[in-house]
């Protein structure tokens, strides 16, 4: 199939480069579906977003300085350009929040709109916020187009709870790209960071992160090694005034988010253990990409994490239960070849299971299925 078969819109993706979760899904996909269709993806404007993938089109927006509503906003001005200058031949929504989007770009085109994960269930959000998300997966699975989902266990849940079903399309893994040793020894030295480390990195440090968790743990053990947290610290700031004050008599270290994929994982590789302590996921990226590296991993057992890997490839805690975790940690550090073993097991797995190419595979086949034969005019210039 030659790239121009068709025009494929990407709509409700905010970061392009990405800044992790779904936009870091979305340019992975991007990667491989560019030399297949043409792409055009709505975004928030940056300086890189017209060169950060060569050949994806971007039609870009101001990013509003008000979150919530501000959000809504953008994605009315897309919606606005969708309907009055896009010519595609198909659009793809991502995240059931742009769902209220949806039904009016189904005027016009044929429509697939993928869920990341169930926004309510986080306490991070208000009351209203929550009445939101649901009424937007309400939309989601009654009026906008044609549905998928990245978690199987939110496949299960929308199809038990509105009797419907939601087509399952795992998230894909590339293989990892790593800094250079001089860059990654320079950045260790910059953050006085040493090479026996536990990591845990997020792109948001908030509670269903489960950091607190982590922090409690490693109280229980008398941990006197070092421990590394990756990743933004400015969503709920209480909760880091919470994790600054917990952690202390611990020697611990707060490192900002990391936006440079090779940066981030060249930590993860040098890490001694990954620990994913979440109370809540869609199909976590990161866990993917850990296992990817072949950093041992000690993670919650959450049906999300279950469904991914296994005792096999990961030890396991009980999801919100510090004192578990504790019991985990010293295993770990009692059984390291084990914990290794069982790392390669999660490497090999992952690399033959959720490869980028299969997911990519899945995807143009849906996009096959449901787009509009081919126009014989030209495009629209954006």
């Amino acid at each position: 199939m030659m790239a121009g078969k068709g025009h494929i819109a990407i709509f409700g993706i905010k970061y392009f480069p990405s800044r992790g979760g779904t936009s870091r899904v979305v340019e992975s996909l991007l990667r491989y579906l560019k030399d297949e269709y043409t792409i055009t993806i709505y975004c928030y404007e940056h300086p890189r977003a017209t060169v950060n993938i060569p050949g994806v089109n971007t039609v870009t927006f101001p990013e509003p300085k008000v979150k919530n509503f501000g959000v809504f906003y953008y994605f009315l001005k897309c919606l606005i350009h969708v309907l009055t200058k896009g010519n595609y031949d198909l659009v793809h929504v991502h995240k059931t929040e742009a769902a209220y989007f949806a039904p009016f770009i189904r005027l016009r085109f044929p429509t697939i709109i993928t869920s990341h994960e169930i926004p309510y269930k986080n306490n991070k959000w208000s009351w209203f916020a929550k009445i939101y998300f649901h009424l937007a997966e309400w939309l989601f699975m009654h009026v906008s187009g044609v549905r998928t989902s990245i978690s199987k266990t939110q496949c299960d849940y929308y199809e038990k709870k509105y009797r419907k079903p939601v087509l399952y399309i795992s998230n894909g893994i590339e293989k990892p790209s790593i800094a250079t040793d001089p860059d990654i020894n320079l950045f260790l030295n910059k953050n006085q960071i040493k090479d026996d480390f536990i990591f845990f990195a997020a792109r948001r440090i908030i509670p269903i992160k489960g950091c607190h968790h982590l922090i409690a743990a490693l109280h229980q053990i008398n941990y006197k090694g070092q421990v590394i947290i990756a990743g933004d610290t400015d969503q709920i700031k209480q909760y880091t005034t919470q994790l600054i004050e917990s952690s202390r008599g611990l020697d611990l270290k707060f490192i900002g988010y990391i936006d440079a994929p090779p940066l981030l994982n060249a930590l993860i590789k040098r890490a001694t253990l990954f620990i994913f302590p979440s109370e809540i996921e869609g199909m976590s990226m990161m866990l993917l990409e850990v296992a990817m590296l072949g950093t041992p991993i000690i993670c919650s057992d959450i049906p999300q994490n279950k469904i991914i890997l296994n005792d096999e490839h990961v030890l396991f805690f009980q999801s919100k239960n510090p004192h578990d975790l504790a019991n985990k940690l010293k295993y770990a550090f009692e059984n390291k070849a084990l914990m290794q073993a069982a790392a390669a097991n999660a490497t090999d797995f992952v690399s033959k299971n959720y490869s980028i190419e299969s997911v990519v595979s899945k995807y143009i086949n849906l996009y096959n299925r449901h787009i509009t034969p081919k126009r014989t005019h030209e495009y629209t210039k954006l």
